[in-house]
């Protein structure tokens, strides 16, 4: 197995096509402005995990043909990175086992609300078998191979990138601390937010984004939770520094 990243979405909810909003992203045509919410799948040293799954999940994961995630890792506990969660159940049933799920303390008690019928005693059947991992940002590893977590914040919720040798994931971010920075040390690759060019309270916008890239030494860094108030992909890309691209949905990334 190659180590590959595939961003399975890329877009937040108002990143997505909107009825009515008759904007030059909303109704463009170019398939690279047609965003899911954002998440993706690593394919590294032999495992093969998802990174958050959110309302487009079923649909993600029909589309990449990924018929057997060895787990799915949350950043958040917020609906756009893991409202599709019920939809493990799929996967349940044909592999026989639970799916396992890695995620923050704070982000188990959300599931386990949003969730409930999941983790009932006496569940009903075809209920989602969702097995549950804690986790912090200390290394952890899946069959094996290691994994290091990323402490940032969205606004002032800490939550989780994850770096895989030399990729590194960071979605819905807002401020990375200093010791975050020392493990970013040595990427090759970046993956980071960018909702917009204007500043926003609780994600990185693309000067900010731009400025993390240049403080990494990241030789190729991607863009992604990105609304359409980033404008035509397009358009944007022409105003980019070399190394700097938008990611879009189905991007596939060897590293």
């Amino acid at each position: 197995m190659e180590n590959r990243i595939t961003l399975l979405g890329t877009g937040t909810s108002q990143g997505i096509p909107m009825i009515g909003c008759g904007c030059p992203v909303c109704t463009s045509t170019d398939i690279h402005d047609k965003r899911l919410r954002t998440s993706a799948r690593v394919e590294y040293n032999g495992i093969d995990v998802v990174i958050d799954a959110g309302p487009d999940f079923r649909q993600q994961m029909l589309r990449e043909n990924i018929c057997n995630p060895d787990a799915i890792l949350l950043t958040h506990k917020h609906i756009d990175h893991t409202g599709g969660l019920d939809d493990v159940r799929s996967y349940n049933y044909f592999k026989e086992k639970a799916m396992p799920i890695y995620c923050e303390s704070m982000v188990a008690e959300s599931l386990k609300q949003q969730f409930y019928y999941a983790f009932e005693e006496k569940k009903y059947p075809g209920a989602p078998d969702l097995e549950l991992h804690l986790i912090d940002d200390k290394p952890f590893e899946i069959n094996g191979t290691e994994i290091i977590p990323l402490r940032v914040l969205h606004y002032k919720m800490p939550i989780l990138g994850y770096r895989f040798g030399d990729l590194a994931y960071i979605t819905d971010g807002s401020f990375i601390p200093e010791e975050t920075f020392e493990k970013l040390s040595g990427i090759k690759i970046l993956i980071i937010n960018c909702v917009r060019r204007e500043k926003h309270i609780s994600h990185f916008c693309l000067d900010e984004a731009v400025k993390i890239a240049e403080i990494t030494h990241a030789e190729k860094t991607y863009l992604t939770h990105i609304s359409h108030q980033l404008g035509k992909y397009s358009e944007t890309e022409k105003s980019l520094p070399e190394n700097i691209r938008q990611g879009y949905d189905g991007l596939k990334i060897e590293f």
